[in-house]
């Protein structure tokens, strides 16, 4: 019937000229209305509601449910193990089931994978392992802050350096020297290292083998670090005194523009002098500058151009100054030696060394290691054979620093970051000192 309709309706509508969007408007009106017709209840209507299902689509008057988010991934998981004595490379990886291929893409591929092979007792290597059972990642402690971390990627392993940022605490120590500098820090709970750069900072100042007296005091304020609430060890000193022999040294840590570190007395001159008064640490002159003195080997009067610091075998020598090294070698009576040049004035000299640290021609910097005290050559015994030349004329070491040309200072521009930034360090050590009594005069 519905076909009939629609037939008729279109020849009429062409006879009329009826657009075809009104033709099919009045087509599906129609064919709505025969519908409605058919569902007209009637007398088994009941039955008929019963017969018919009611399926109804509900999800098209829902709108679009939001798309699902993606799980966060599964937290990474390392097994840790600690590298025991006698442990290697192999066995390690042995102890956690990997096989010596991925040793061997490891080392072959990862950049700075040299430093596994350094592994020491006490050092975290930590693995992740897919769940096929190969190596996915591996990491390695450098120390408590810094981390090495090789990850499996397309082409072998890469290679990410992962530091920790510690908590900085700031710590006040001071002490009275009674018999050694050594024993005075031990005693005030300070770290080696501390004291050693306290050292060094007044190396140009003060002679820690000759100018250390009884009854010497120091402060120092310095860093400490913190992970997790747990101590991991000291950083940089910020400022310290030391009262010697009447006198008072303060050296205060200052950056300047140009992002140098270097330490400054209170008024911005530098603590860095242009050589150290000793070019080793904390051990005893067994024979000074003499121009006559009996030799010990020759029982001669021969000039000693120098200074012989007693030390034992091994101590490190440092280069008195910046410069360059002009002889590094072995004669038969120097032993192992090292002549260093600085500037157009200047030489310095290291005798009867255990080893040498550095080649001819090669710059050094104030303070860094050259060698190592040893007995080579016409020595008696361990000690360093130390002198100083000023236009080729030997002069006594002791005493020739007091006369070279003033070190640099704080520059003029710079000079009001400095005083802001050391205010309050300055306070702390007036404080400090006037709690325990010290004062220039012992």
């Amino acid at each position: 019937m519905f076909d009939y309709v629609h037939r008729q309706l279109q020849k009429d509508s062409e006879r009329r000229g009826f657009p075809r969007r009104h033709l099919a408007l009045a087509a599906s009106t129609l064919i709505a209305l025969g519908f409605s017709l058919l569902l007209l209840p009637g007398e088994n209507a009941e039955a008929k509601r019963t017969a018919i299902p009611l399926n109804l689509d509900i999800q098209s008057s829902v709108a679009p449910a939001e798309p699902l988010q993606p799980l966060p991934e599964p937290e990474e998981i390392w097994d840790e193990v600690i590298v025991q004595s006698g442990d290697s490379l192999s066995s390690i990886f042995a102890r956690a089931k990997l096989t010596p291929q991925d040793l061997h893409e490891v080392l072959s591929t990862a950049p700075k994978s040299v430093a596994l092979n350094k592994v020491r007792p006490g050092q975290k290597v930590g693995f992740q392992i897919s769940d096929s059972g190969k190596l996915h990642a591996l990491s390695l402690e450098l120390d408590k802050i810094n981390s090495l971390v090789f990850e499996r990627g397309v082409t072998g392993f890469e290679t990410t350096e992962v530091s920790k940022t510690p908590d900085i605490r700031s710590r006040v120590a001071s002490a009275t020297i009674t018999s050694s500098l050594y024993k005075a820090a031990e005693d005030a709970g300070v770290e080696d290292n501390i004291i050693m750069e306290m050292a060094g900072i007044f190396g140009g100042v003060i002679d820690f083998v000759y100018d250390v007296r009884k009854n010497d005091h120091f402060i120092v304020i310095y860093e400490e670090q913190y992970l997790q609430g747990e101590y991991i060890g000291s950083g940089q000193i910020l400022a310290a005194q030391y009262f010697n022999q009447g006198r008072s040294y303060e050296a205060y840590r200052f950056i300047n523009d140009e992002g140098f570190v270097d330490y400054f007395s209170e008024t911005g001159e530098s603590m860095r002098k242009a050589f150290l008064r000793a070019p080793l640490d904390f051990t005893r002159i067994s024979s000074g500058f003499n121009p006559n003195r009996l030799h010990p080997v020759f029982k001669t009067v021969r000039p000693h151009n120098g200074i012989d610091y007693a030390a034992p075998r091994g101590t490190p020598v440092y280069a008195a100054g910046d410069g360059r090294v002009v002889e590094s070698g072995y004669s038969k009576g120097n032993g192992n030696y090292i002549f260093v040049k600085h500037g157009e004035s200047y030489v310095t000299k290291y005798l009867h060394l255990h080893k040498r640290a550095v080649s001819t021609g090669e710059r050094v910097r104030q303070r860094e290691v050259i060698g190592w005290v040893g007995s080579t050559g016409y020595a008696t015994g361990p000690h360093l054979h130390y002198e100083f030349l000023v236009n080729g004329v030997h002069r006594n070491p002791a005493t020739i620093v007091n006369k070279l040309p003033p070190p640099t200072r704080v520059s003029k521009t710079e000079m009001p970051a400095f005083q802001q930034q050391i205010g309050s360090l300055q306070l702390q050590l007036k404080t400090y000192a006037a709690q325990r009594n010290y004062s220039s005069g012992g």
